[in-house]
């Protein structure tokens, strides 16, 4: 500090600074006596300016300590400050002359043991399952044979290696690596990346987007694996749109991922396990459904055969079913041409009744009545009827002097027309008509097939007559001299015919007991 000393003025032994100059003393003096060095403390008061810088506070139980990291130094922070944490940080000390403050700018933050960080840890995940990252009704179910899986993980490590060897084990699948570091402090922002990125891929695109994630690194300590317990990457984890499996660390091993994700396996092996199924259980699995498949089939299709033949027992034959209807219909045959004399007969009778209550001089009376009416009528209508004509004459001769000979060739036109009209609509009805009364005969015809014994003939009867004369019993046909018989396609004429002799009956022995 001599050259800040000034010659002290006149009766005065202190030499005066201006105040800048005292400030660059104390900058260059804290600077220079300290330099580079780390200091412990627990961080209170976090402040992020609008340009990105990031103030905070570094105290013990009895003084406090400004920090500053400026925006360029904060990606390169391992961890964050946040309040609360018992942190080392290294920096320098360096003087704010303008407020006459010292302070700390920090380079690097640490945690101060492995008791903060799981301090640290506690208190993001209480924050987190405030905000139902936790939470199981988020959870997606995996996809059970996903046809792209993409895997977030080291290229250069072991743990991609048994997760493709695996897969191929198991069921071979497309898989899309993407690269990131798996510990440090580029760990944290390259996963988050890594998961937004496979999210952002559009289905069905020149780059498939996966149909499941899987997050994986292998085991290590707490500060390795710190980079899966920022909130970013828990975050990003959350909100994926496909599903994820975390597999970072041993099965001991916890970090954030595995409480955000949808599945957490204990093993990056065990990851491949449950993401896709082993391709010979699924075939053995086809094989032995399509087996009982088969089986039921067959088993169905008997029992309803069985069911099928029971049922057809159980039915009445079609003979059985045609008997009756067959017997009514002869009955109804036989009693037929009775009922139509009967008929006959009443209705002539009835006839009879009504035309014998009718008397010659009642009628004689009735008709001379009449007749004298008709006359009486006949001599009022002829005056009435001359009068008429004279009056409709003169009133035609009227109108037919006034008429033009074009308004009678226009009513000659209509009425041709009208007259065509009338000739076409009775030749339709009477067509009509013809057709109907064909119909009823062509009815008829056929009824009286069904009804006549030609039918009979068919199903194997004959109709034997003697000269023109049915033959109904054995004894006539046997004095008979010429039988016609007539089959269902023709007659045939046969000569006489003898009774057959009557056959013996035979007389039970008398060891041999009667049966009737």
């Amino acid at each position: 500090m001599s050259d800040l000393i000034d010659d002290p003025a006149p009766g005065q032994n202190m030499p005066e600074y201006t105040v800048s100059e005292i400030s660059g003393a104390v900058k260059r003096t804290l600077e220079g006596e300290f330099g580079r060095i780390r200091v412990r403390g627990e961080v209170g008061r976090v402040f992020r300016a609008r340009s990105g810088h990031l103030y905070y506070d570094v105290k013990d139980d009895r003084n406090v300590l400004a920090c500053t990291t400026w925006k360029g130094q904060i990606a390169r922070l391992s961890v964050e400050p946040e309040e609360g944490l018992e942190v080392v940080v290294t920096g320098r000390l360096t003087a704010f002359g303008a407020q006459s403050k010292y302070n700390m700018n920090v380079e690097e933050v640490a945690v101060a043991g492995q008791g903060a960080l799981m301090a640290l840890l506690e208190k993001r995940k209480k924050a987190l399952a405030a905000e139902g990252l936790f939470d199981k009704e988020r959870k997606r179910p995996l996809p059970f044979l996903p046809e792209v899986i993409g895997v977030v993980t080291s290229p250069s490590g072991a743990v991609i290696r048994d997760i493709l060897h695996r897969l191929r084990e198991r069921f071979p699948r497309k898989v899309l690596i993407w690269p990131v570091a798996v510990q440090g402090t580029a760990c944290a922002p390259e996963v988050a990346r890594a998961i937004n990125g496979f999210n952002a891929l559009t289905p069905g695109g020149a780059l498939p987007r996966p149909d499941l994630l899987i997050v994986a690194r292998g085991g290590g300590s707490v500060e390795d694996l710190w980079g899966f317990n920022e909130e970013i990457v828990a975050r990003a984890a959350a909100a994926s749109a496909i599903p994820l499996i975390s597999a970072v660390g041993h099965e001991t091993d916890t970090t954030l991922i595995d409480f955000t994700s949808d599945h957490r396996a204990p093993t990056p092996t065990a990851a491949a396990e449950l993401a896709v199924p082993v391709r010979l259980d699924l075939l053995t699995q086809i094989e032995s459904q399509g087996g009982r498949i088969r089986t039921a089939a067959r088993n169905g299709i008997a029992r309803r055969q069985q069911r099928l033949a029971d049922l057809a027992r159980g039915l009445p034959r079609h003979d059985t079913l045609l008997s009756g209807p067959r017997q009514r219909l002869d009955i109804a045959s036989d009693r037929l041409p009775a009922a139509l004399i009967r008929g006959v007969q009443h209705r002539r009778l009835r006839l009879s009744e009504l035309s014998g209550s009718l008397r010659p001089v009642t009628l004689a009376r009735l008709l001379a009545a009449n007749r004298t009416e008709l006359q009486r009528l006949s001599l009022r209508l002829s005056p009435a009827l001359e009068r008429g004509l004279r009056t409709r004459r003169e009133l035609y001769e009227n109108q037919s002097a006034r008429l033009l000979p074009r308004t009678l060739e226009a009513q000659i036109t209509r009425e041709r027309v009208r007259l065509d009209t009338l000739s076409r609509r009775l030749s339709r009805c009477g067509t009509t008509w013809i057709e109907a009364l064909r119909g009823r005969i062509e009815a008829h015809d056929r009824l009286l097939a069904t009804l006549g014994y030609e039918a009979t003939l068919r199903r194997g009867y004959v109709v034997v007559r003697e000269r023109g004369n049915l033959v109904t019993t054995c004894t006539a046909a046997a004095q008979a001299a010429l039988l016609e018989i007539q089959f269902a396609d023709g007659r045939l004429n046969v000569g006489p015919q003898s009774s057959p002799a009557p056959r013996p009956r035979k007389t039970p022995s008398p060891e041999q007991g009667s049966l009737f």
